[in-house]
């Protein structure tokens, strides 16, 4: 807010630098006064935009390119086709201009055999020859009568297919803090008690539609209620867009502990994210099913491409904390017990998806990609990324596990292969060798063991 907008406005400068600022936003959050503010109720909020690359003129083609707006029902509604002209809706436009030119000042004869002049003052917007040329082309409209004020048709195929975002936001079309209380409401039932100044959806998905492509990653490092979240799952299914989002929050206690449906205590800010994020993907693909049911009752054109059962509501939670593998830190004083506490080299109560996750991130591979189970000769294997990463964290590693990954391998085919094991998982070195050399003969050459 207005406390704080200049300190942001210098932190960024400092860290982004100066030219790269963009602009402030003016966020309508509030419709009604505070009649008991001190001197003036506070109605706005700021947001402040940020580039990496910032365009040296409007036609540069390096730098940030900010999306258009989709363009309102309310102007789309003032195209028509009352002619029924094969390039679709148009609506007319005013031929004359203030900026007056002798040549540009001449009659015009109507179909109907009118004389037109210009206004007293004004002048017609093009050269006789001009206008002409639209006449057969039929860009000019004289009215159903033929007998009115000639006027230029714009057809809405040939408009910026879009609207430019201002940096005036209104609560009517971005929503206001009440509106993002009542949201969360509805979807968590009273906990706006625990937020006092939410964001609502159409907020954030104003900012996704300007600044985001529709495979990007948002991030969101104080998600809070993951009204972000939400906003990306929403305009996916609006969009078909597959958009990521990261939702970062301290596991703040919450003064009132709350519950979900299942009468689960959610004690902490990041566990209502954690529910907020199910149940909002619950009500969009309800919305979506409810809306395309009306869709086939009403006989509406544009009907929604999105199936329900395709939306991507799916989410992973993980949590920050330290390796789950043991470093080498011997008590020299008692080495012999030391020696035995690294036999297993995972810290305790830590489980083999811990360590895959953990082995996933050294390797920089997407924590989204799927994980898939296989038992070999006994042995729990996990494929990740269709092959590309396989693991097994078991003791007594056999050529039998070996021979069954590698067909596995044989079978996906993937890009990367890596086959990563436990270090001591080997009964001894002689096997592990030849267990490397029968992976490296089926074209594994990376083998790994931790």
């Amino acid at each position: 807010d207005d406390n704080e907008v200049h300190n942001l406005r210098k932190i960024c400068d400092e860290i982004f630098g100066e030219d790269t600022f963009i602009a402030n936003i003016v966020w309508q959050k509030k419709y009604s006064p505070q009649n008991d503010a001190t001197y003036f109720s506070d109605m706005h909020d700021h947001i402040i935009v940020y580039v990496k690359n910032k365009k040296q003129s409007k036609n540069d083609p390096v730098g940030w390119q900010r999306n258009l707006l989709p363009r309102s029902k309310g102007q789309n509604k003032r195209y028509s086709n009352p002619d029924n002209d094969p390039r679709g809706p148009w609506m007319s436009d005013n031929l004359t201009v203030k900026t007056y030119t002798p040549d540009n000042d001449y009659e015009i004869i109507t179909p109907s055999g009118r004389i037109v002049n210009p206004s007293e003052g004004r002048c017609w917007a093009l050269s006789k020859e001009r206008f002409q040329e639209l006449v057969d082309d039929n860009r000019i409209w004289f009215g159903v009568n033929k007998n009115n004020v000639p006027r230029l048709k714009r057809f809405l195929s040939e408009v910026q297919d879009g609207r430019v975002p201002v940096t005036w936001w209104t609560r009517k079309e971005c929503g206001d803090n009440q509106e993002a209380r009542r949201e969360l409401i509805n979807i968590m039932d009273n906990v706006d008690v625990v937020f006092d100044t939410p964001k609502p959806v159409r907020l954030i998905k104003k900012i996704l539609q300007i600044a985001t492509n529709e495979q990007d990653i948002i991030m969101d490092f104080f998600s809070g209620s993951a009204t972000t979240a939400h906003a990306v799952m929403q305009l996916n299914a609006e969009d078909n867009g597959k958009r990521k989002f990261i939702m970062v929050q301290l596991p703040e206690r919450l003064a009132k502990e709350e519950k979900n449906l299942d009468g689960v205590v959610l004690p902490t800010i990041a566990d209502i994210g954690k529910e907020r994020i199910r149940r909002a993907g619950e009500q969009i693909k309800q919305d979506l099913i409810e809306k395309q049911k009306g869709q086939l009752i009403l006989d509406i054109d544009e009907q929604s491409a999105i199936d329900p059962d395709d939306l991507d509501l799916g989410f992973k939670v993980f949590k920050l904390d330290s390796s789950n593998i043991k470093k080498w830190n011997p008590d020299y004083d008692n080495l012999e017990q030391s020696l035995f506490d690294n036999i297993d080299n995972y810290v305790v109560g830590r489980t083999e998806l811990d360590v895959v996750y953990e082995i996933m991130l050294k390797y920089g591979i997407d924590l989204t990609y799927p994980i898939e189970e296989y038992i070999i000769d006994g042995k729990r294997v996990y494929s990740i990324g269709l092959g590309a990463l396989m693991i097994c964290l078991d003791d007594e590693i056999t050529e039998a596990v070996a021979e069954g990954m590698i067909e596995i391998n044989e079978e996906l085919k993937p890009e990367i292969i890596r086959a990563v094991f436990k270090d001591n998982g080997f009964k001894n070195d002689c096997l592990k060798t030849n267990i490397k050399e029968m992976f490296k003969c089926a074209g594994i050459d990376e083998f790994v063991t931790l």
